[in-house]
C-alpha cells in the first residue's frame, strides 16, 4: 500500500453557518467546496440509514477540514469537549502570533476558552490554552518563539 496524499479531517458541527463563522472568521479557514449527498450509496458507507448530509470543505496552511453537518437524521452527542486520554482524536493544534488575540476572536465567532487548561512557560517565552469550537472540538493554541514549523520540544524551536 502506497499513501498518494493525505486528503482531509471531518467534523461534525450542529449548525453549519455558527460553524463556517468559527473556523472561517476566527480561524482563517477559506471555504474550497461543497458536497451535498443523501441515501444511498453514501448511507451505507457513513452507517446512517436515511442520510441527508451536506459538507463544506474549508482550507488553511495545507489543513483541509470537512465540516459534516447533517439535515437528517441531525447530529448525536454533545458539545463537551473530549478528554485528552480518549481513544481517537484530540485536538487540533495552531500556532498563533497573539494568543490572548486570538482567545478573544474565538470567543466572538462562539467558541469556548477552556482557561483551565491555559499555562505560560516564562523561561520559554511560551503561553499555551485550549478552545473550543462550536461542537466541542479541542484546539490547542500556542504562542512561542521560533520556527512555527518546528515541532513542539524540538530544537528547531529556538
Amino acid at each position: 500500500m502506497r499513501i498518494e496524499a493525505f486528503n482531509h479531517v471531518g467534523i461534525c458541527v450542529q449548525d453549519l453557518e455558527r460553524s463556517l463563522r468559527f473556523w472561517q472568521e476566527a480561524m482563517g479557514f477559506r471555504r474550497t467546496g461543497d458536497l451535498r449527498i443523501a441515501g444511498e450509496p453514501t448511507a451505507t458507507l457513513l452507517g446512517i440509514p436515511g442520510v441527508d448530509l451536506q459538507a463544506v470543505y474549508l482550507e488553511c496552511h495545507g489543513l483541509r477540514i470537512e465540516l459534516l453537518h447533517y439535515p437528517s437524521p441531525g447530529s448525536v452527542g454533545d458539545a463537551l469537549p473530549r478528554a485528552m486520554n480518549q481513544r481517537g482524536l484530540t485536538h487540533f493544534a495552531f500556532r498563533v502570533e497573539n494568543l490572548d488575540e486570538s482567545v478573544a476572536r474565538a470567543l466572538e465567532c462562539g467558541g469556548r476558552v477552556l482557561e483551565d487548561t491555559r499555562i505560560r512557560n516564562p523561561e520559554l517565552g511560551a503561553q499555551v490554552v485550549f478552545v473550543t469550537d462550536p461542537d466541542g472540538s479541542r484546539i490547542e493554541f500556542v504562542q512561542a518563539p521560533g520556527d512555527p514549523e518546528a515541532i513542539p520540544g524540538s530544537s528547531s524551536q529556538d
